[in-house]
């Protein structure tokens, strides 16, 4: 880990020329707990800030004491190891909701605000989740009609809600259980067509909160963003780093999230010292002048490959970091300076070293380290761990015992990432893709089977396949290939408001084909080649077999549109090349044809490069489709001409 040594932080050490490398030996055990530092804050402190949500403030006093009305009013319900799925939004209600549950010893699940109906519904058939806390009107049918306990939480700030509630279910007979010193949980994609939940123990989250406050010197004083979406496992390392240190949390408001230009101006506002920000946001902020009077110091970048370094003028530590929630948030990174001889170049740069407790090592099919410099499958062992997925069967799949013969001491288990990676003659990482069919989408892990699972959850689906072709800047989207049941109308904006229902935003497919057929191979199987090939071509026809504007009927390649503006051009040859899609029309709603919150912001700093016009993120999100915000454009740029001009 390419990180400034400290006194407490050694640098690590690397085995021979076999592709293993060991992290530096845990400053701490991780075994004080995560929940007795909060604590210890309480008592040194009772009167500081742990959470600023605009103009609304919290101390440690309060949010403990609020935490302790919380759990009180559920122990009587909730057990020590059960697990409690959490449906709220970044804000000081989240946070006194995850201390009262690591005050009564039960599990936290981390689902959001609004995790798609089916999708709870599917997780709450398979785990034994005791109950669900959120707004009652953006909960499940099933937890809506059940047994509610009213939760008297904090109220106010960006995201809040105004009532939250405990909703009692009965779960399914054969639902896991979270294993036994589960600390917290964190679902990921599922090959089966479900999410799977992995579980993760106090000293794995302990151990690298001790790293993540010596590497950032996160303190009194210091102001962490909460910033990462709830339902992924970052989101645990921004609450428990703030809430461990004395610092105060700050969480983000949601349009934050997605515009990079706002992002910055939020830092500014909010007086971020040390944020965590996934990959794709980070990126256009490396491609633009770093502003100048931020107080941040450490940006921890994640979740997806990083393209490019920071430039000469970025003051913060920018850290690229990487790991899969089997091995709790980060395993490797790789810190870099404005000041690095690499600065300011379009290189990519490594996922690094690991980081203290971990050991990684670069195997072949067998398990065995390769030679440095070779290609093979990433394996993680060490204290950052996980304790496994809530499926044995699955933990033993994929946390596999030591292959024989190699000599890793102190580790007796590895997960297999599946990711495939190269170790550099220095002991740094680096990050090749994937072995398997998981890619990465806005830098959640997608299972394509997942997705098809969902599409063919509606009976008017025969079957479904989904492609993940890259774009010229190599970026994965989703395109789906769908059959009709016989005597079934199908088109995509029909299927669109279920599939939501069962995916989280990222998993949506921006392009989804109607098809007779699928092409076959010579063995007589899907032919996803040729359909990933068939994705990266120009834009078929819609499903409705109309031409979009500006395109053949046939559904060639798509040219401009008969006498359009300076701002429908732009607006148009922007959103086909960041979804993907050359036939997308002006008439098309961006979200609709398959734009994320994370394109969305790309579409935003594209529009403002190419013609200086800033939207803001509310706005692109009210127009009903492409042409509307392309008239926005229009309308600024010519208020922004002299008279006469």
């Amino acid at each position: 880990m390419t990180q400034p040594m400290t006194a407490r932080t050694a640098a690590p050490t690397t085995a021979g020329a076999l592709s293993v490398a060991h992290g530096a030996r845990p400053t701490a055990d991780g075994t004080s707990g995560v929940l007795s530092a909060f604590e210890e804050w309480v008592r040194r402190s009772p009167d500081a800030p742990a959470v600023i949500d605009e103009t609304h403030r919290w101390t440690y006093r309060q949010i403990g004491a609020a935490a302790d009305e919380a759990a009180e009013a559920l122990r009587d319900r909730v057990r020590p190891g059960d697990l409690v799925g959490v449906c709220l939004d970044r804000s000081a209600a989240l946070v006194v909701t995850a201390v009262a549950l690591a005050r009564i010893g039960a599990v936290y699940l981390p689902l959001g605000p609004r995790p798609g109906e089916r999708r709870t519904d599917a997780v709450t058939e398979d785990l034994n989740v005791r109950c669900l806390i959120g707004d009652p009107e953006l909960l499940p049918p099933r937890h809506r009609s059940a047994d509610r306990l009213n939760l008297a939480l904090p109220g106010e700030g960006a995201n809040a809600t105004a009532t939250v509630v405990a909703a009692f279910a009965t779960p399914a007979a054969a639902a896991h259980s979270a294993p036994a010193g589960a600390f917290y949980a964190v679902l990921t994609s599922g090959s089966t067509g479900r999410p799977k939940a992995v579980a993760v123990g106090e000293p794995a989250l302990g151990g690298l909160l001790d790293w993540y406050r010596a590497t950032t010197g996160l303190g009194p004083g210091d102001r962490q963003s909460l910033l990462i979406g709830v339902a992924f496992d970052p989101h645990l390392l921004e609450l428990w780093a703030g809430l461990t240190s004395g610092a105060a949390l700050v969480p983000a408001p949601d349009a934050v999230r997605w515009d990079s230009v706002v992002l910055t101006d939020w830092w500014r506002t909010a007086g971020v010292s040390v944020a965590v920000t996934a990959t794709p946001m980070a990126e256009p902020l490396l491609d633009r002048p770093w502003p100048q009077d931020l107080r941040l110091r450490h940006l921890f970048v994640g979740g997806d490959r990083l393209r490019r370094r920071p430039g000469a003028e970025v003051t913060a530590t920018v850290h690229n970091a990487y790991g899969p929630a089997e091995a709790t948030v980060i395993t490797t990174t790789h810190a870099m300076h404005g000041t690095d001889s690499a600065a300011d170049t379009d290189t990519a740069p490594p996922i690094g070293r690991p980081v203290p407790g971990v050991t990684v090592l670069v195997a072949d099919a067998d398990g065995r380290p390769v030679e440095r410099g070779t290609e093979g499958e990433l394996l993680i062992g060490g204290s950052g761990l996980a304790l496994g997925y809530l499926d044995p069967e699955l933990t033993a799949r994929r946390f596999v015992p030591v292959s024989e013969g190699v000599d890793l001491p102190g580790v007796e288990r590895l997960y297999r990432t599946g990711d495939r990676v190269r170790m550099a003659a220095d002991g740094r990482l680096e990050f090749l893709g994937r072995l398997d069919d998981q890619v990465k989408i806005s830098g959640v892990r997608i299972e394509p089977a997942e997705v098809e699972a969902a599409f063919e959850q509606d009976p008017a689906v025969l079957s479904a396949v989904v492609t993940a072709p890259r774009t010229a800047d190599g970026r994965a989207r989703l395109v789906a290939y769908v059959r009709a049941a016989d005597g079934a109308g199908l088109t995509a904006d029909a299927l669109l408001p279920a599939l939501r229902t069962w995916l989280p935003e990222q998993a949506v497919p921006s392009d989804i084909r109607i098809v007779g057929s699928f092409p076959l191979d010579a063995n007589g199987k899907v032919d996803r080649a040729e359909l990933t090939r068939r994705a990266g071509e120009s834009g078929a026809p819609r499903p409705d077999g109309t031409a979009p504007d500006g395109e053949a009927p046939d559904g060639g390649t798509p040219g401009e549109v008969t006498g359009a503006t300076p701002g429908e051009r732009l607006v148009l040859s922007a959103a086909r090349d960041l979804l993907g899609r050359p036939g997308i029309s002006l008439a098309e709603n961006f979200t609709g044809a398959g734009g994320t919150s994370v394109l969305a912001a790309r579409l935003l700093t594209v529009i403002e490069k190419e013609s200086g016009v800033r939207l803001r993120a509310p706005e692109l999100l009210r127009q009903p489709d492409l042409r509307a915000v392309a008239r926005l454009v229009d309308q600024r740029t010519a208020a922004r001409q002299p008279a006469g001009a």
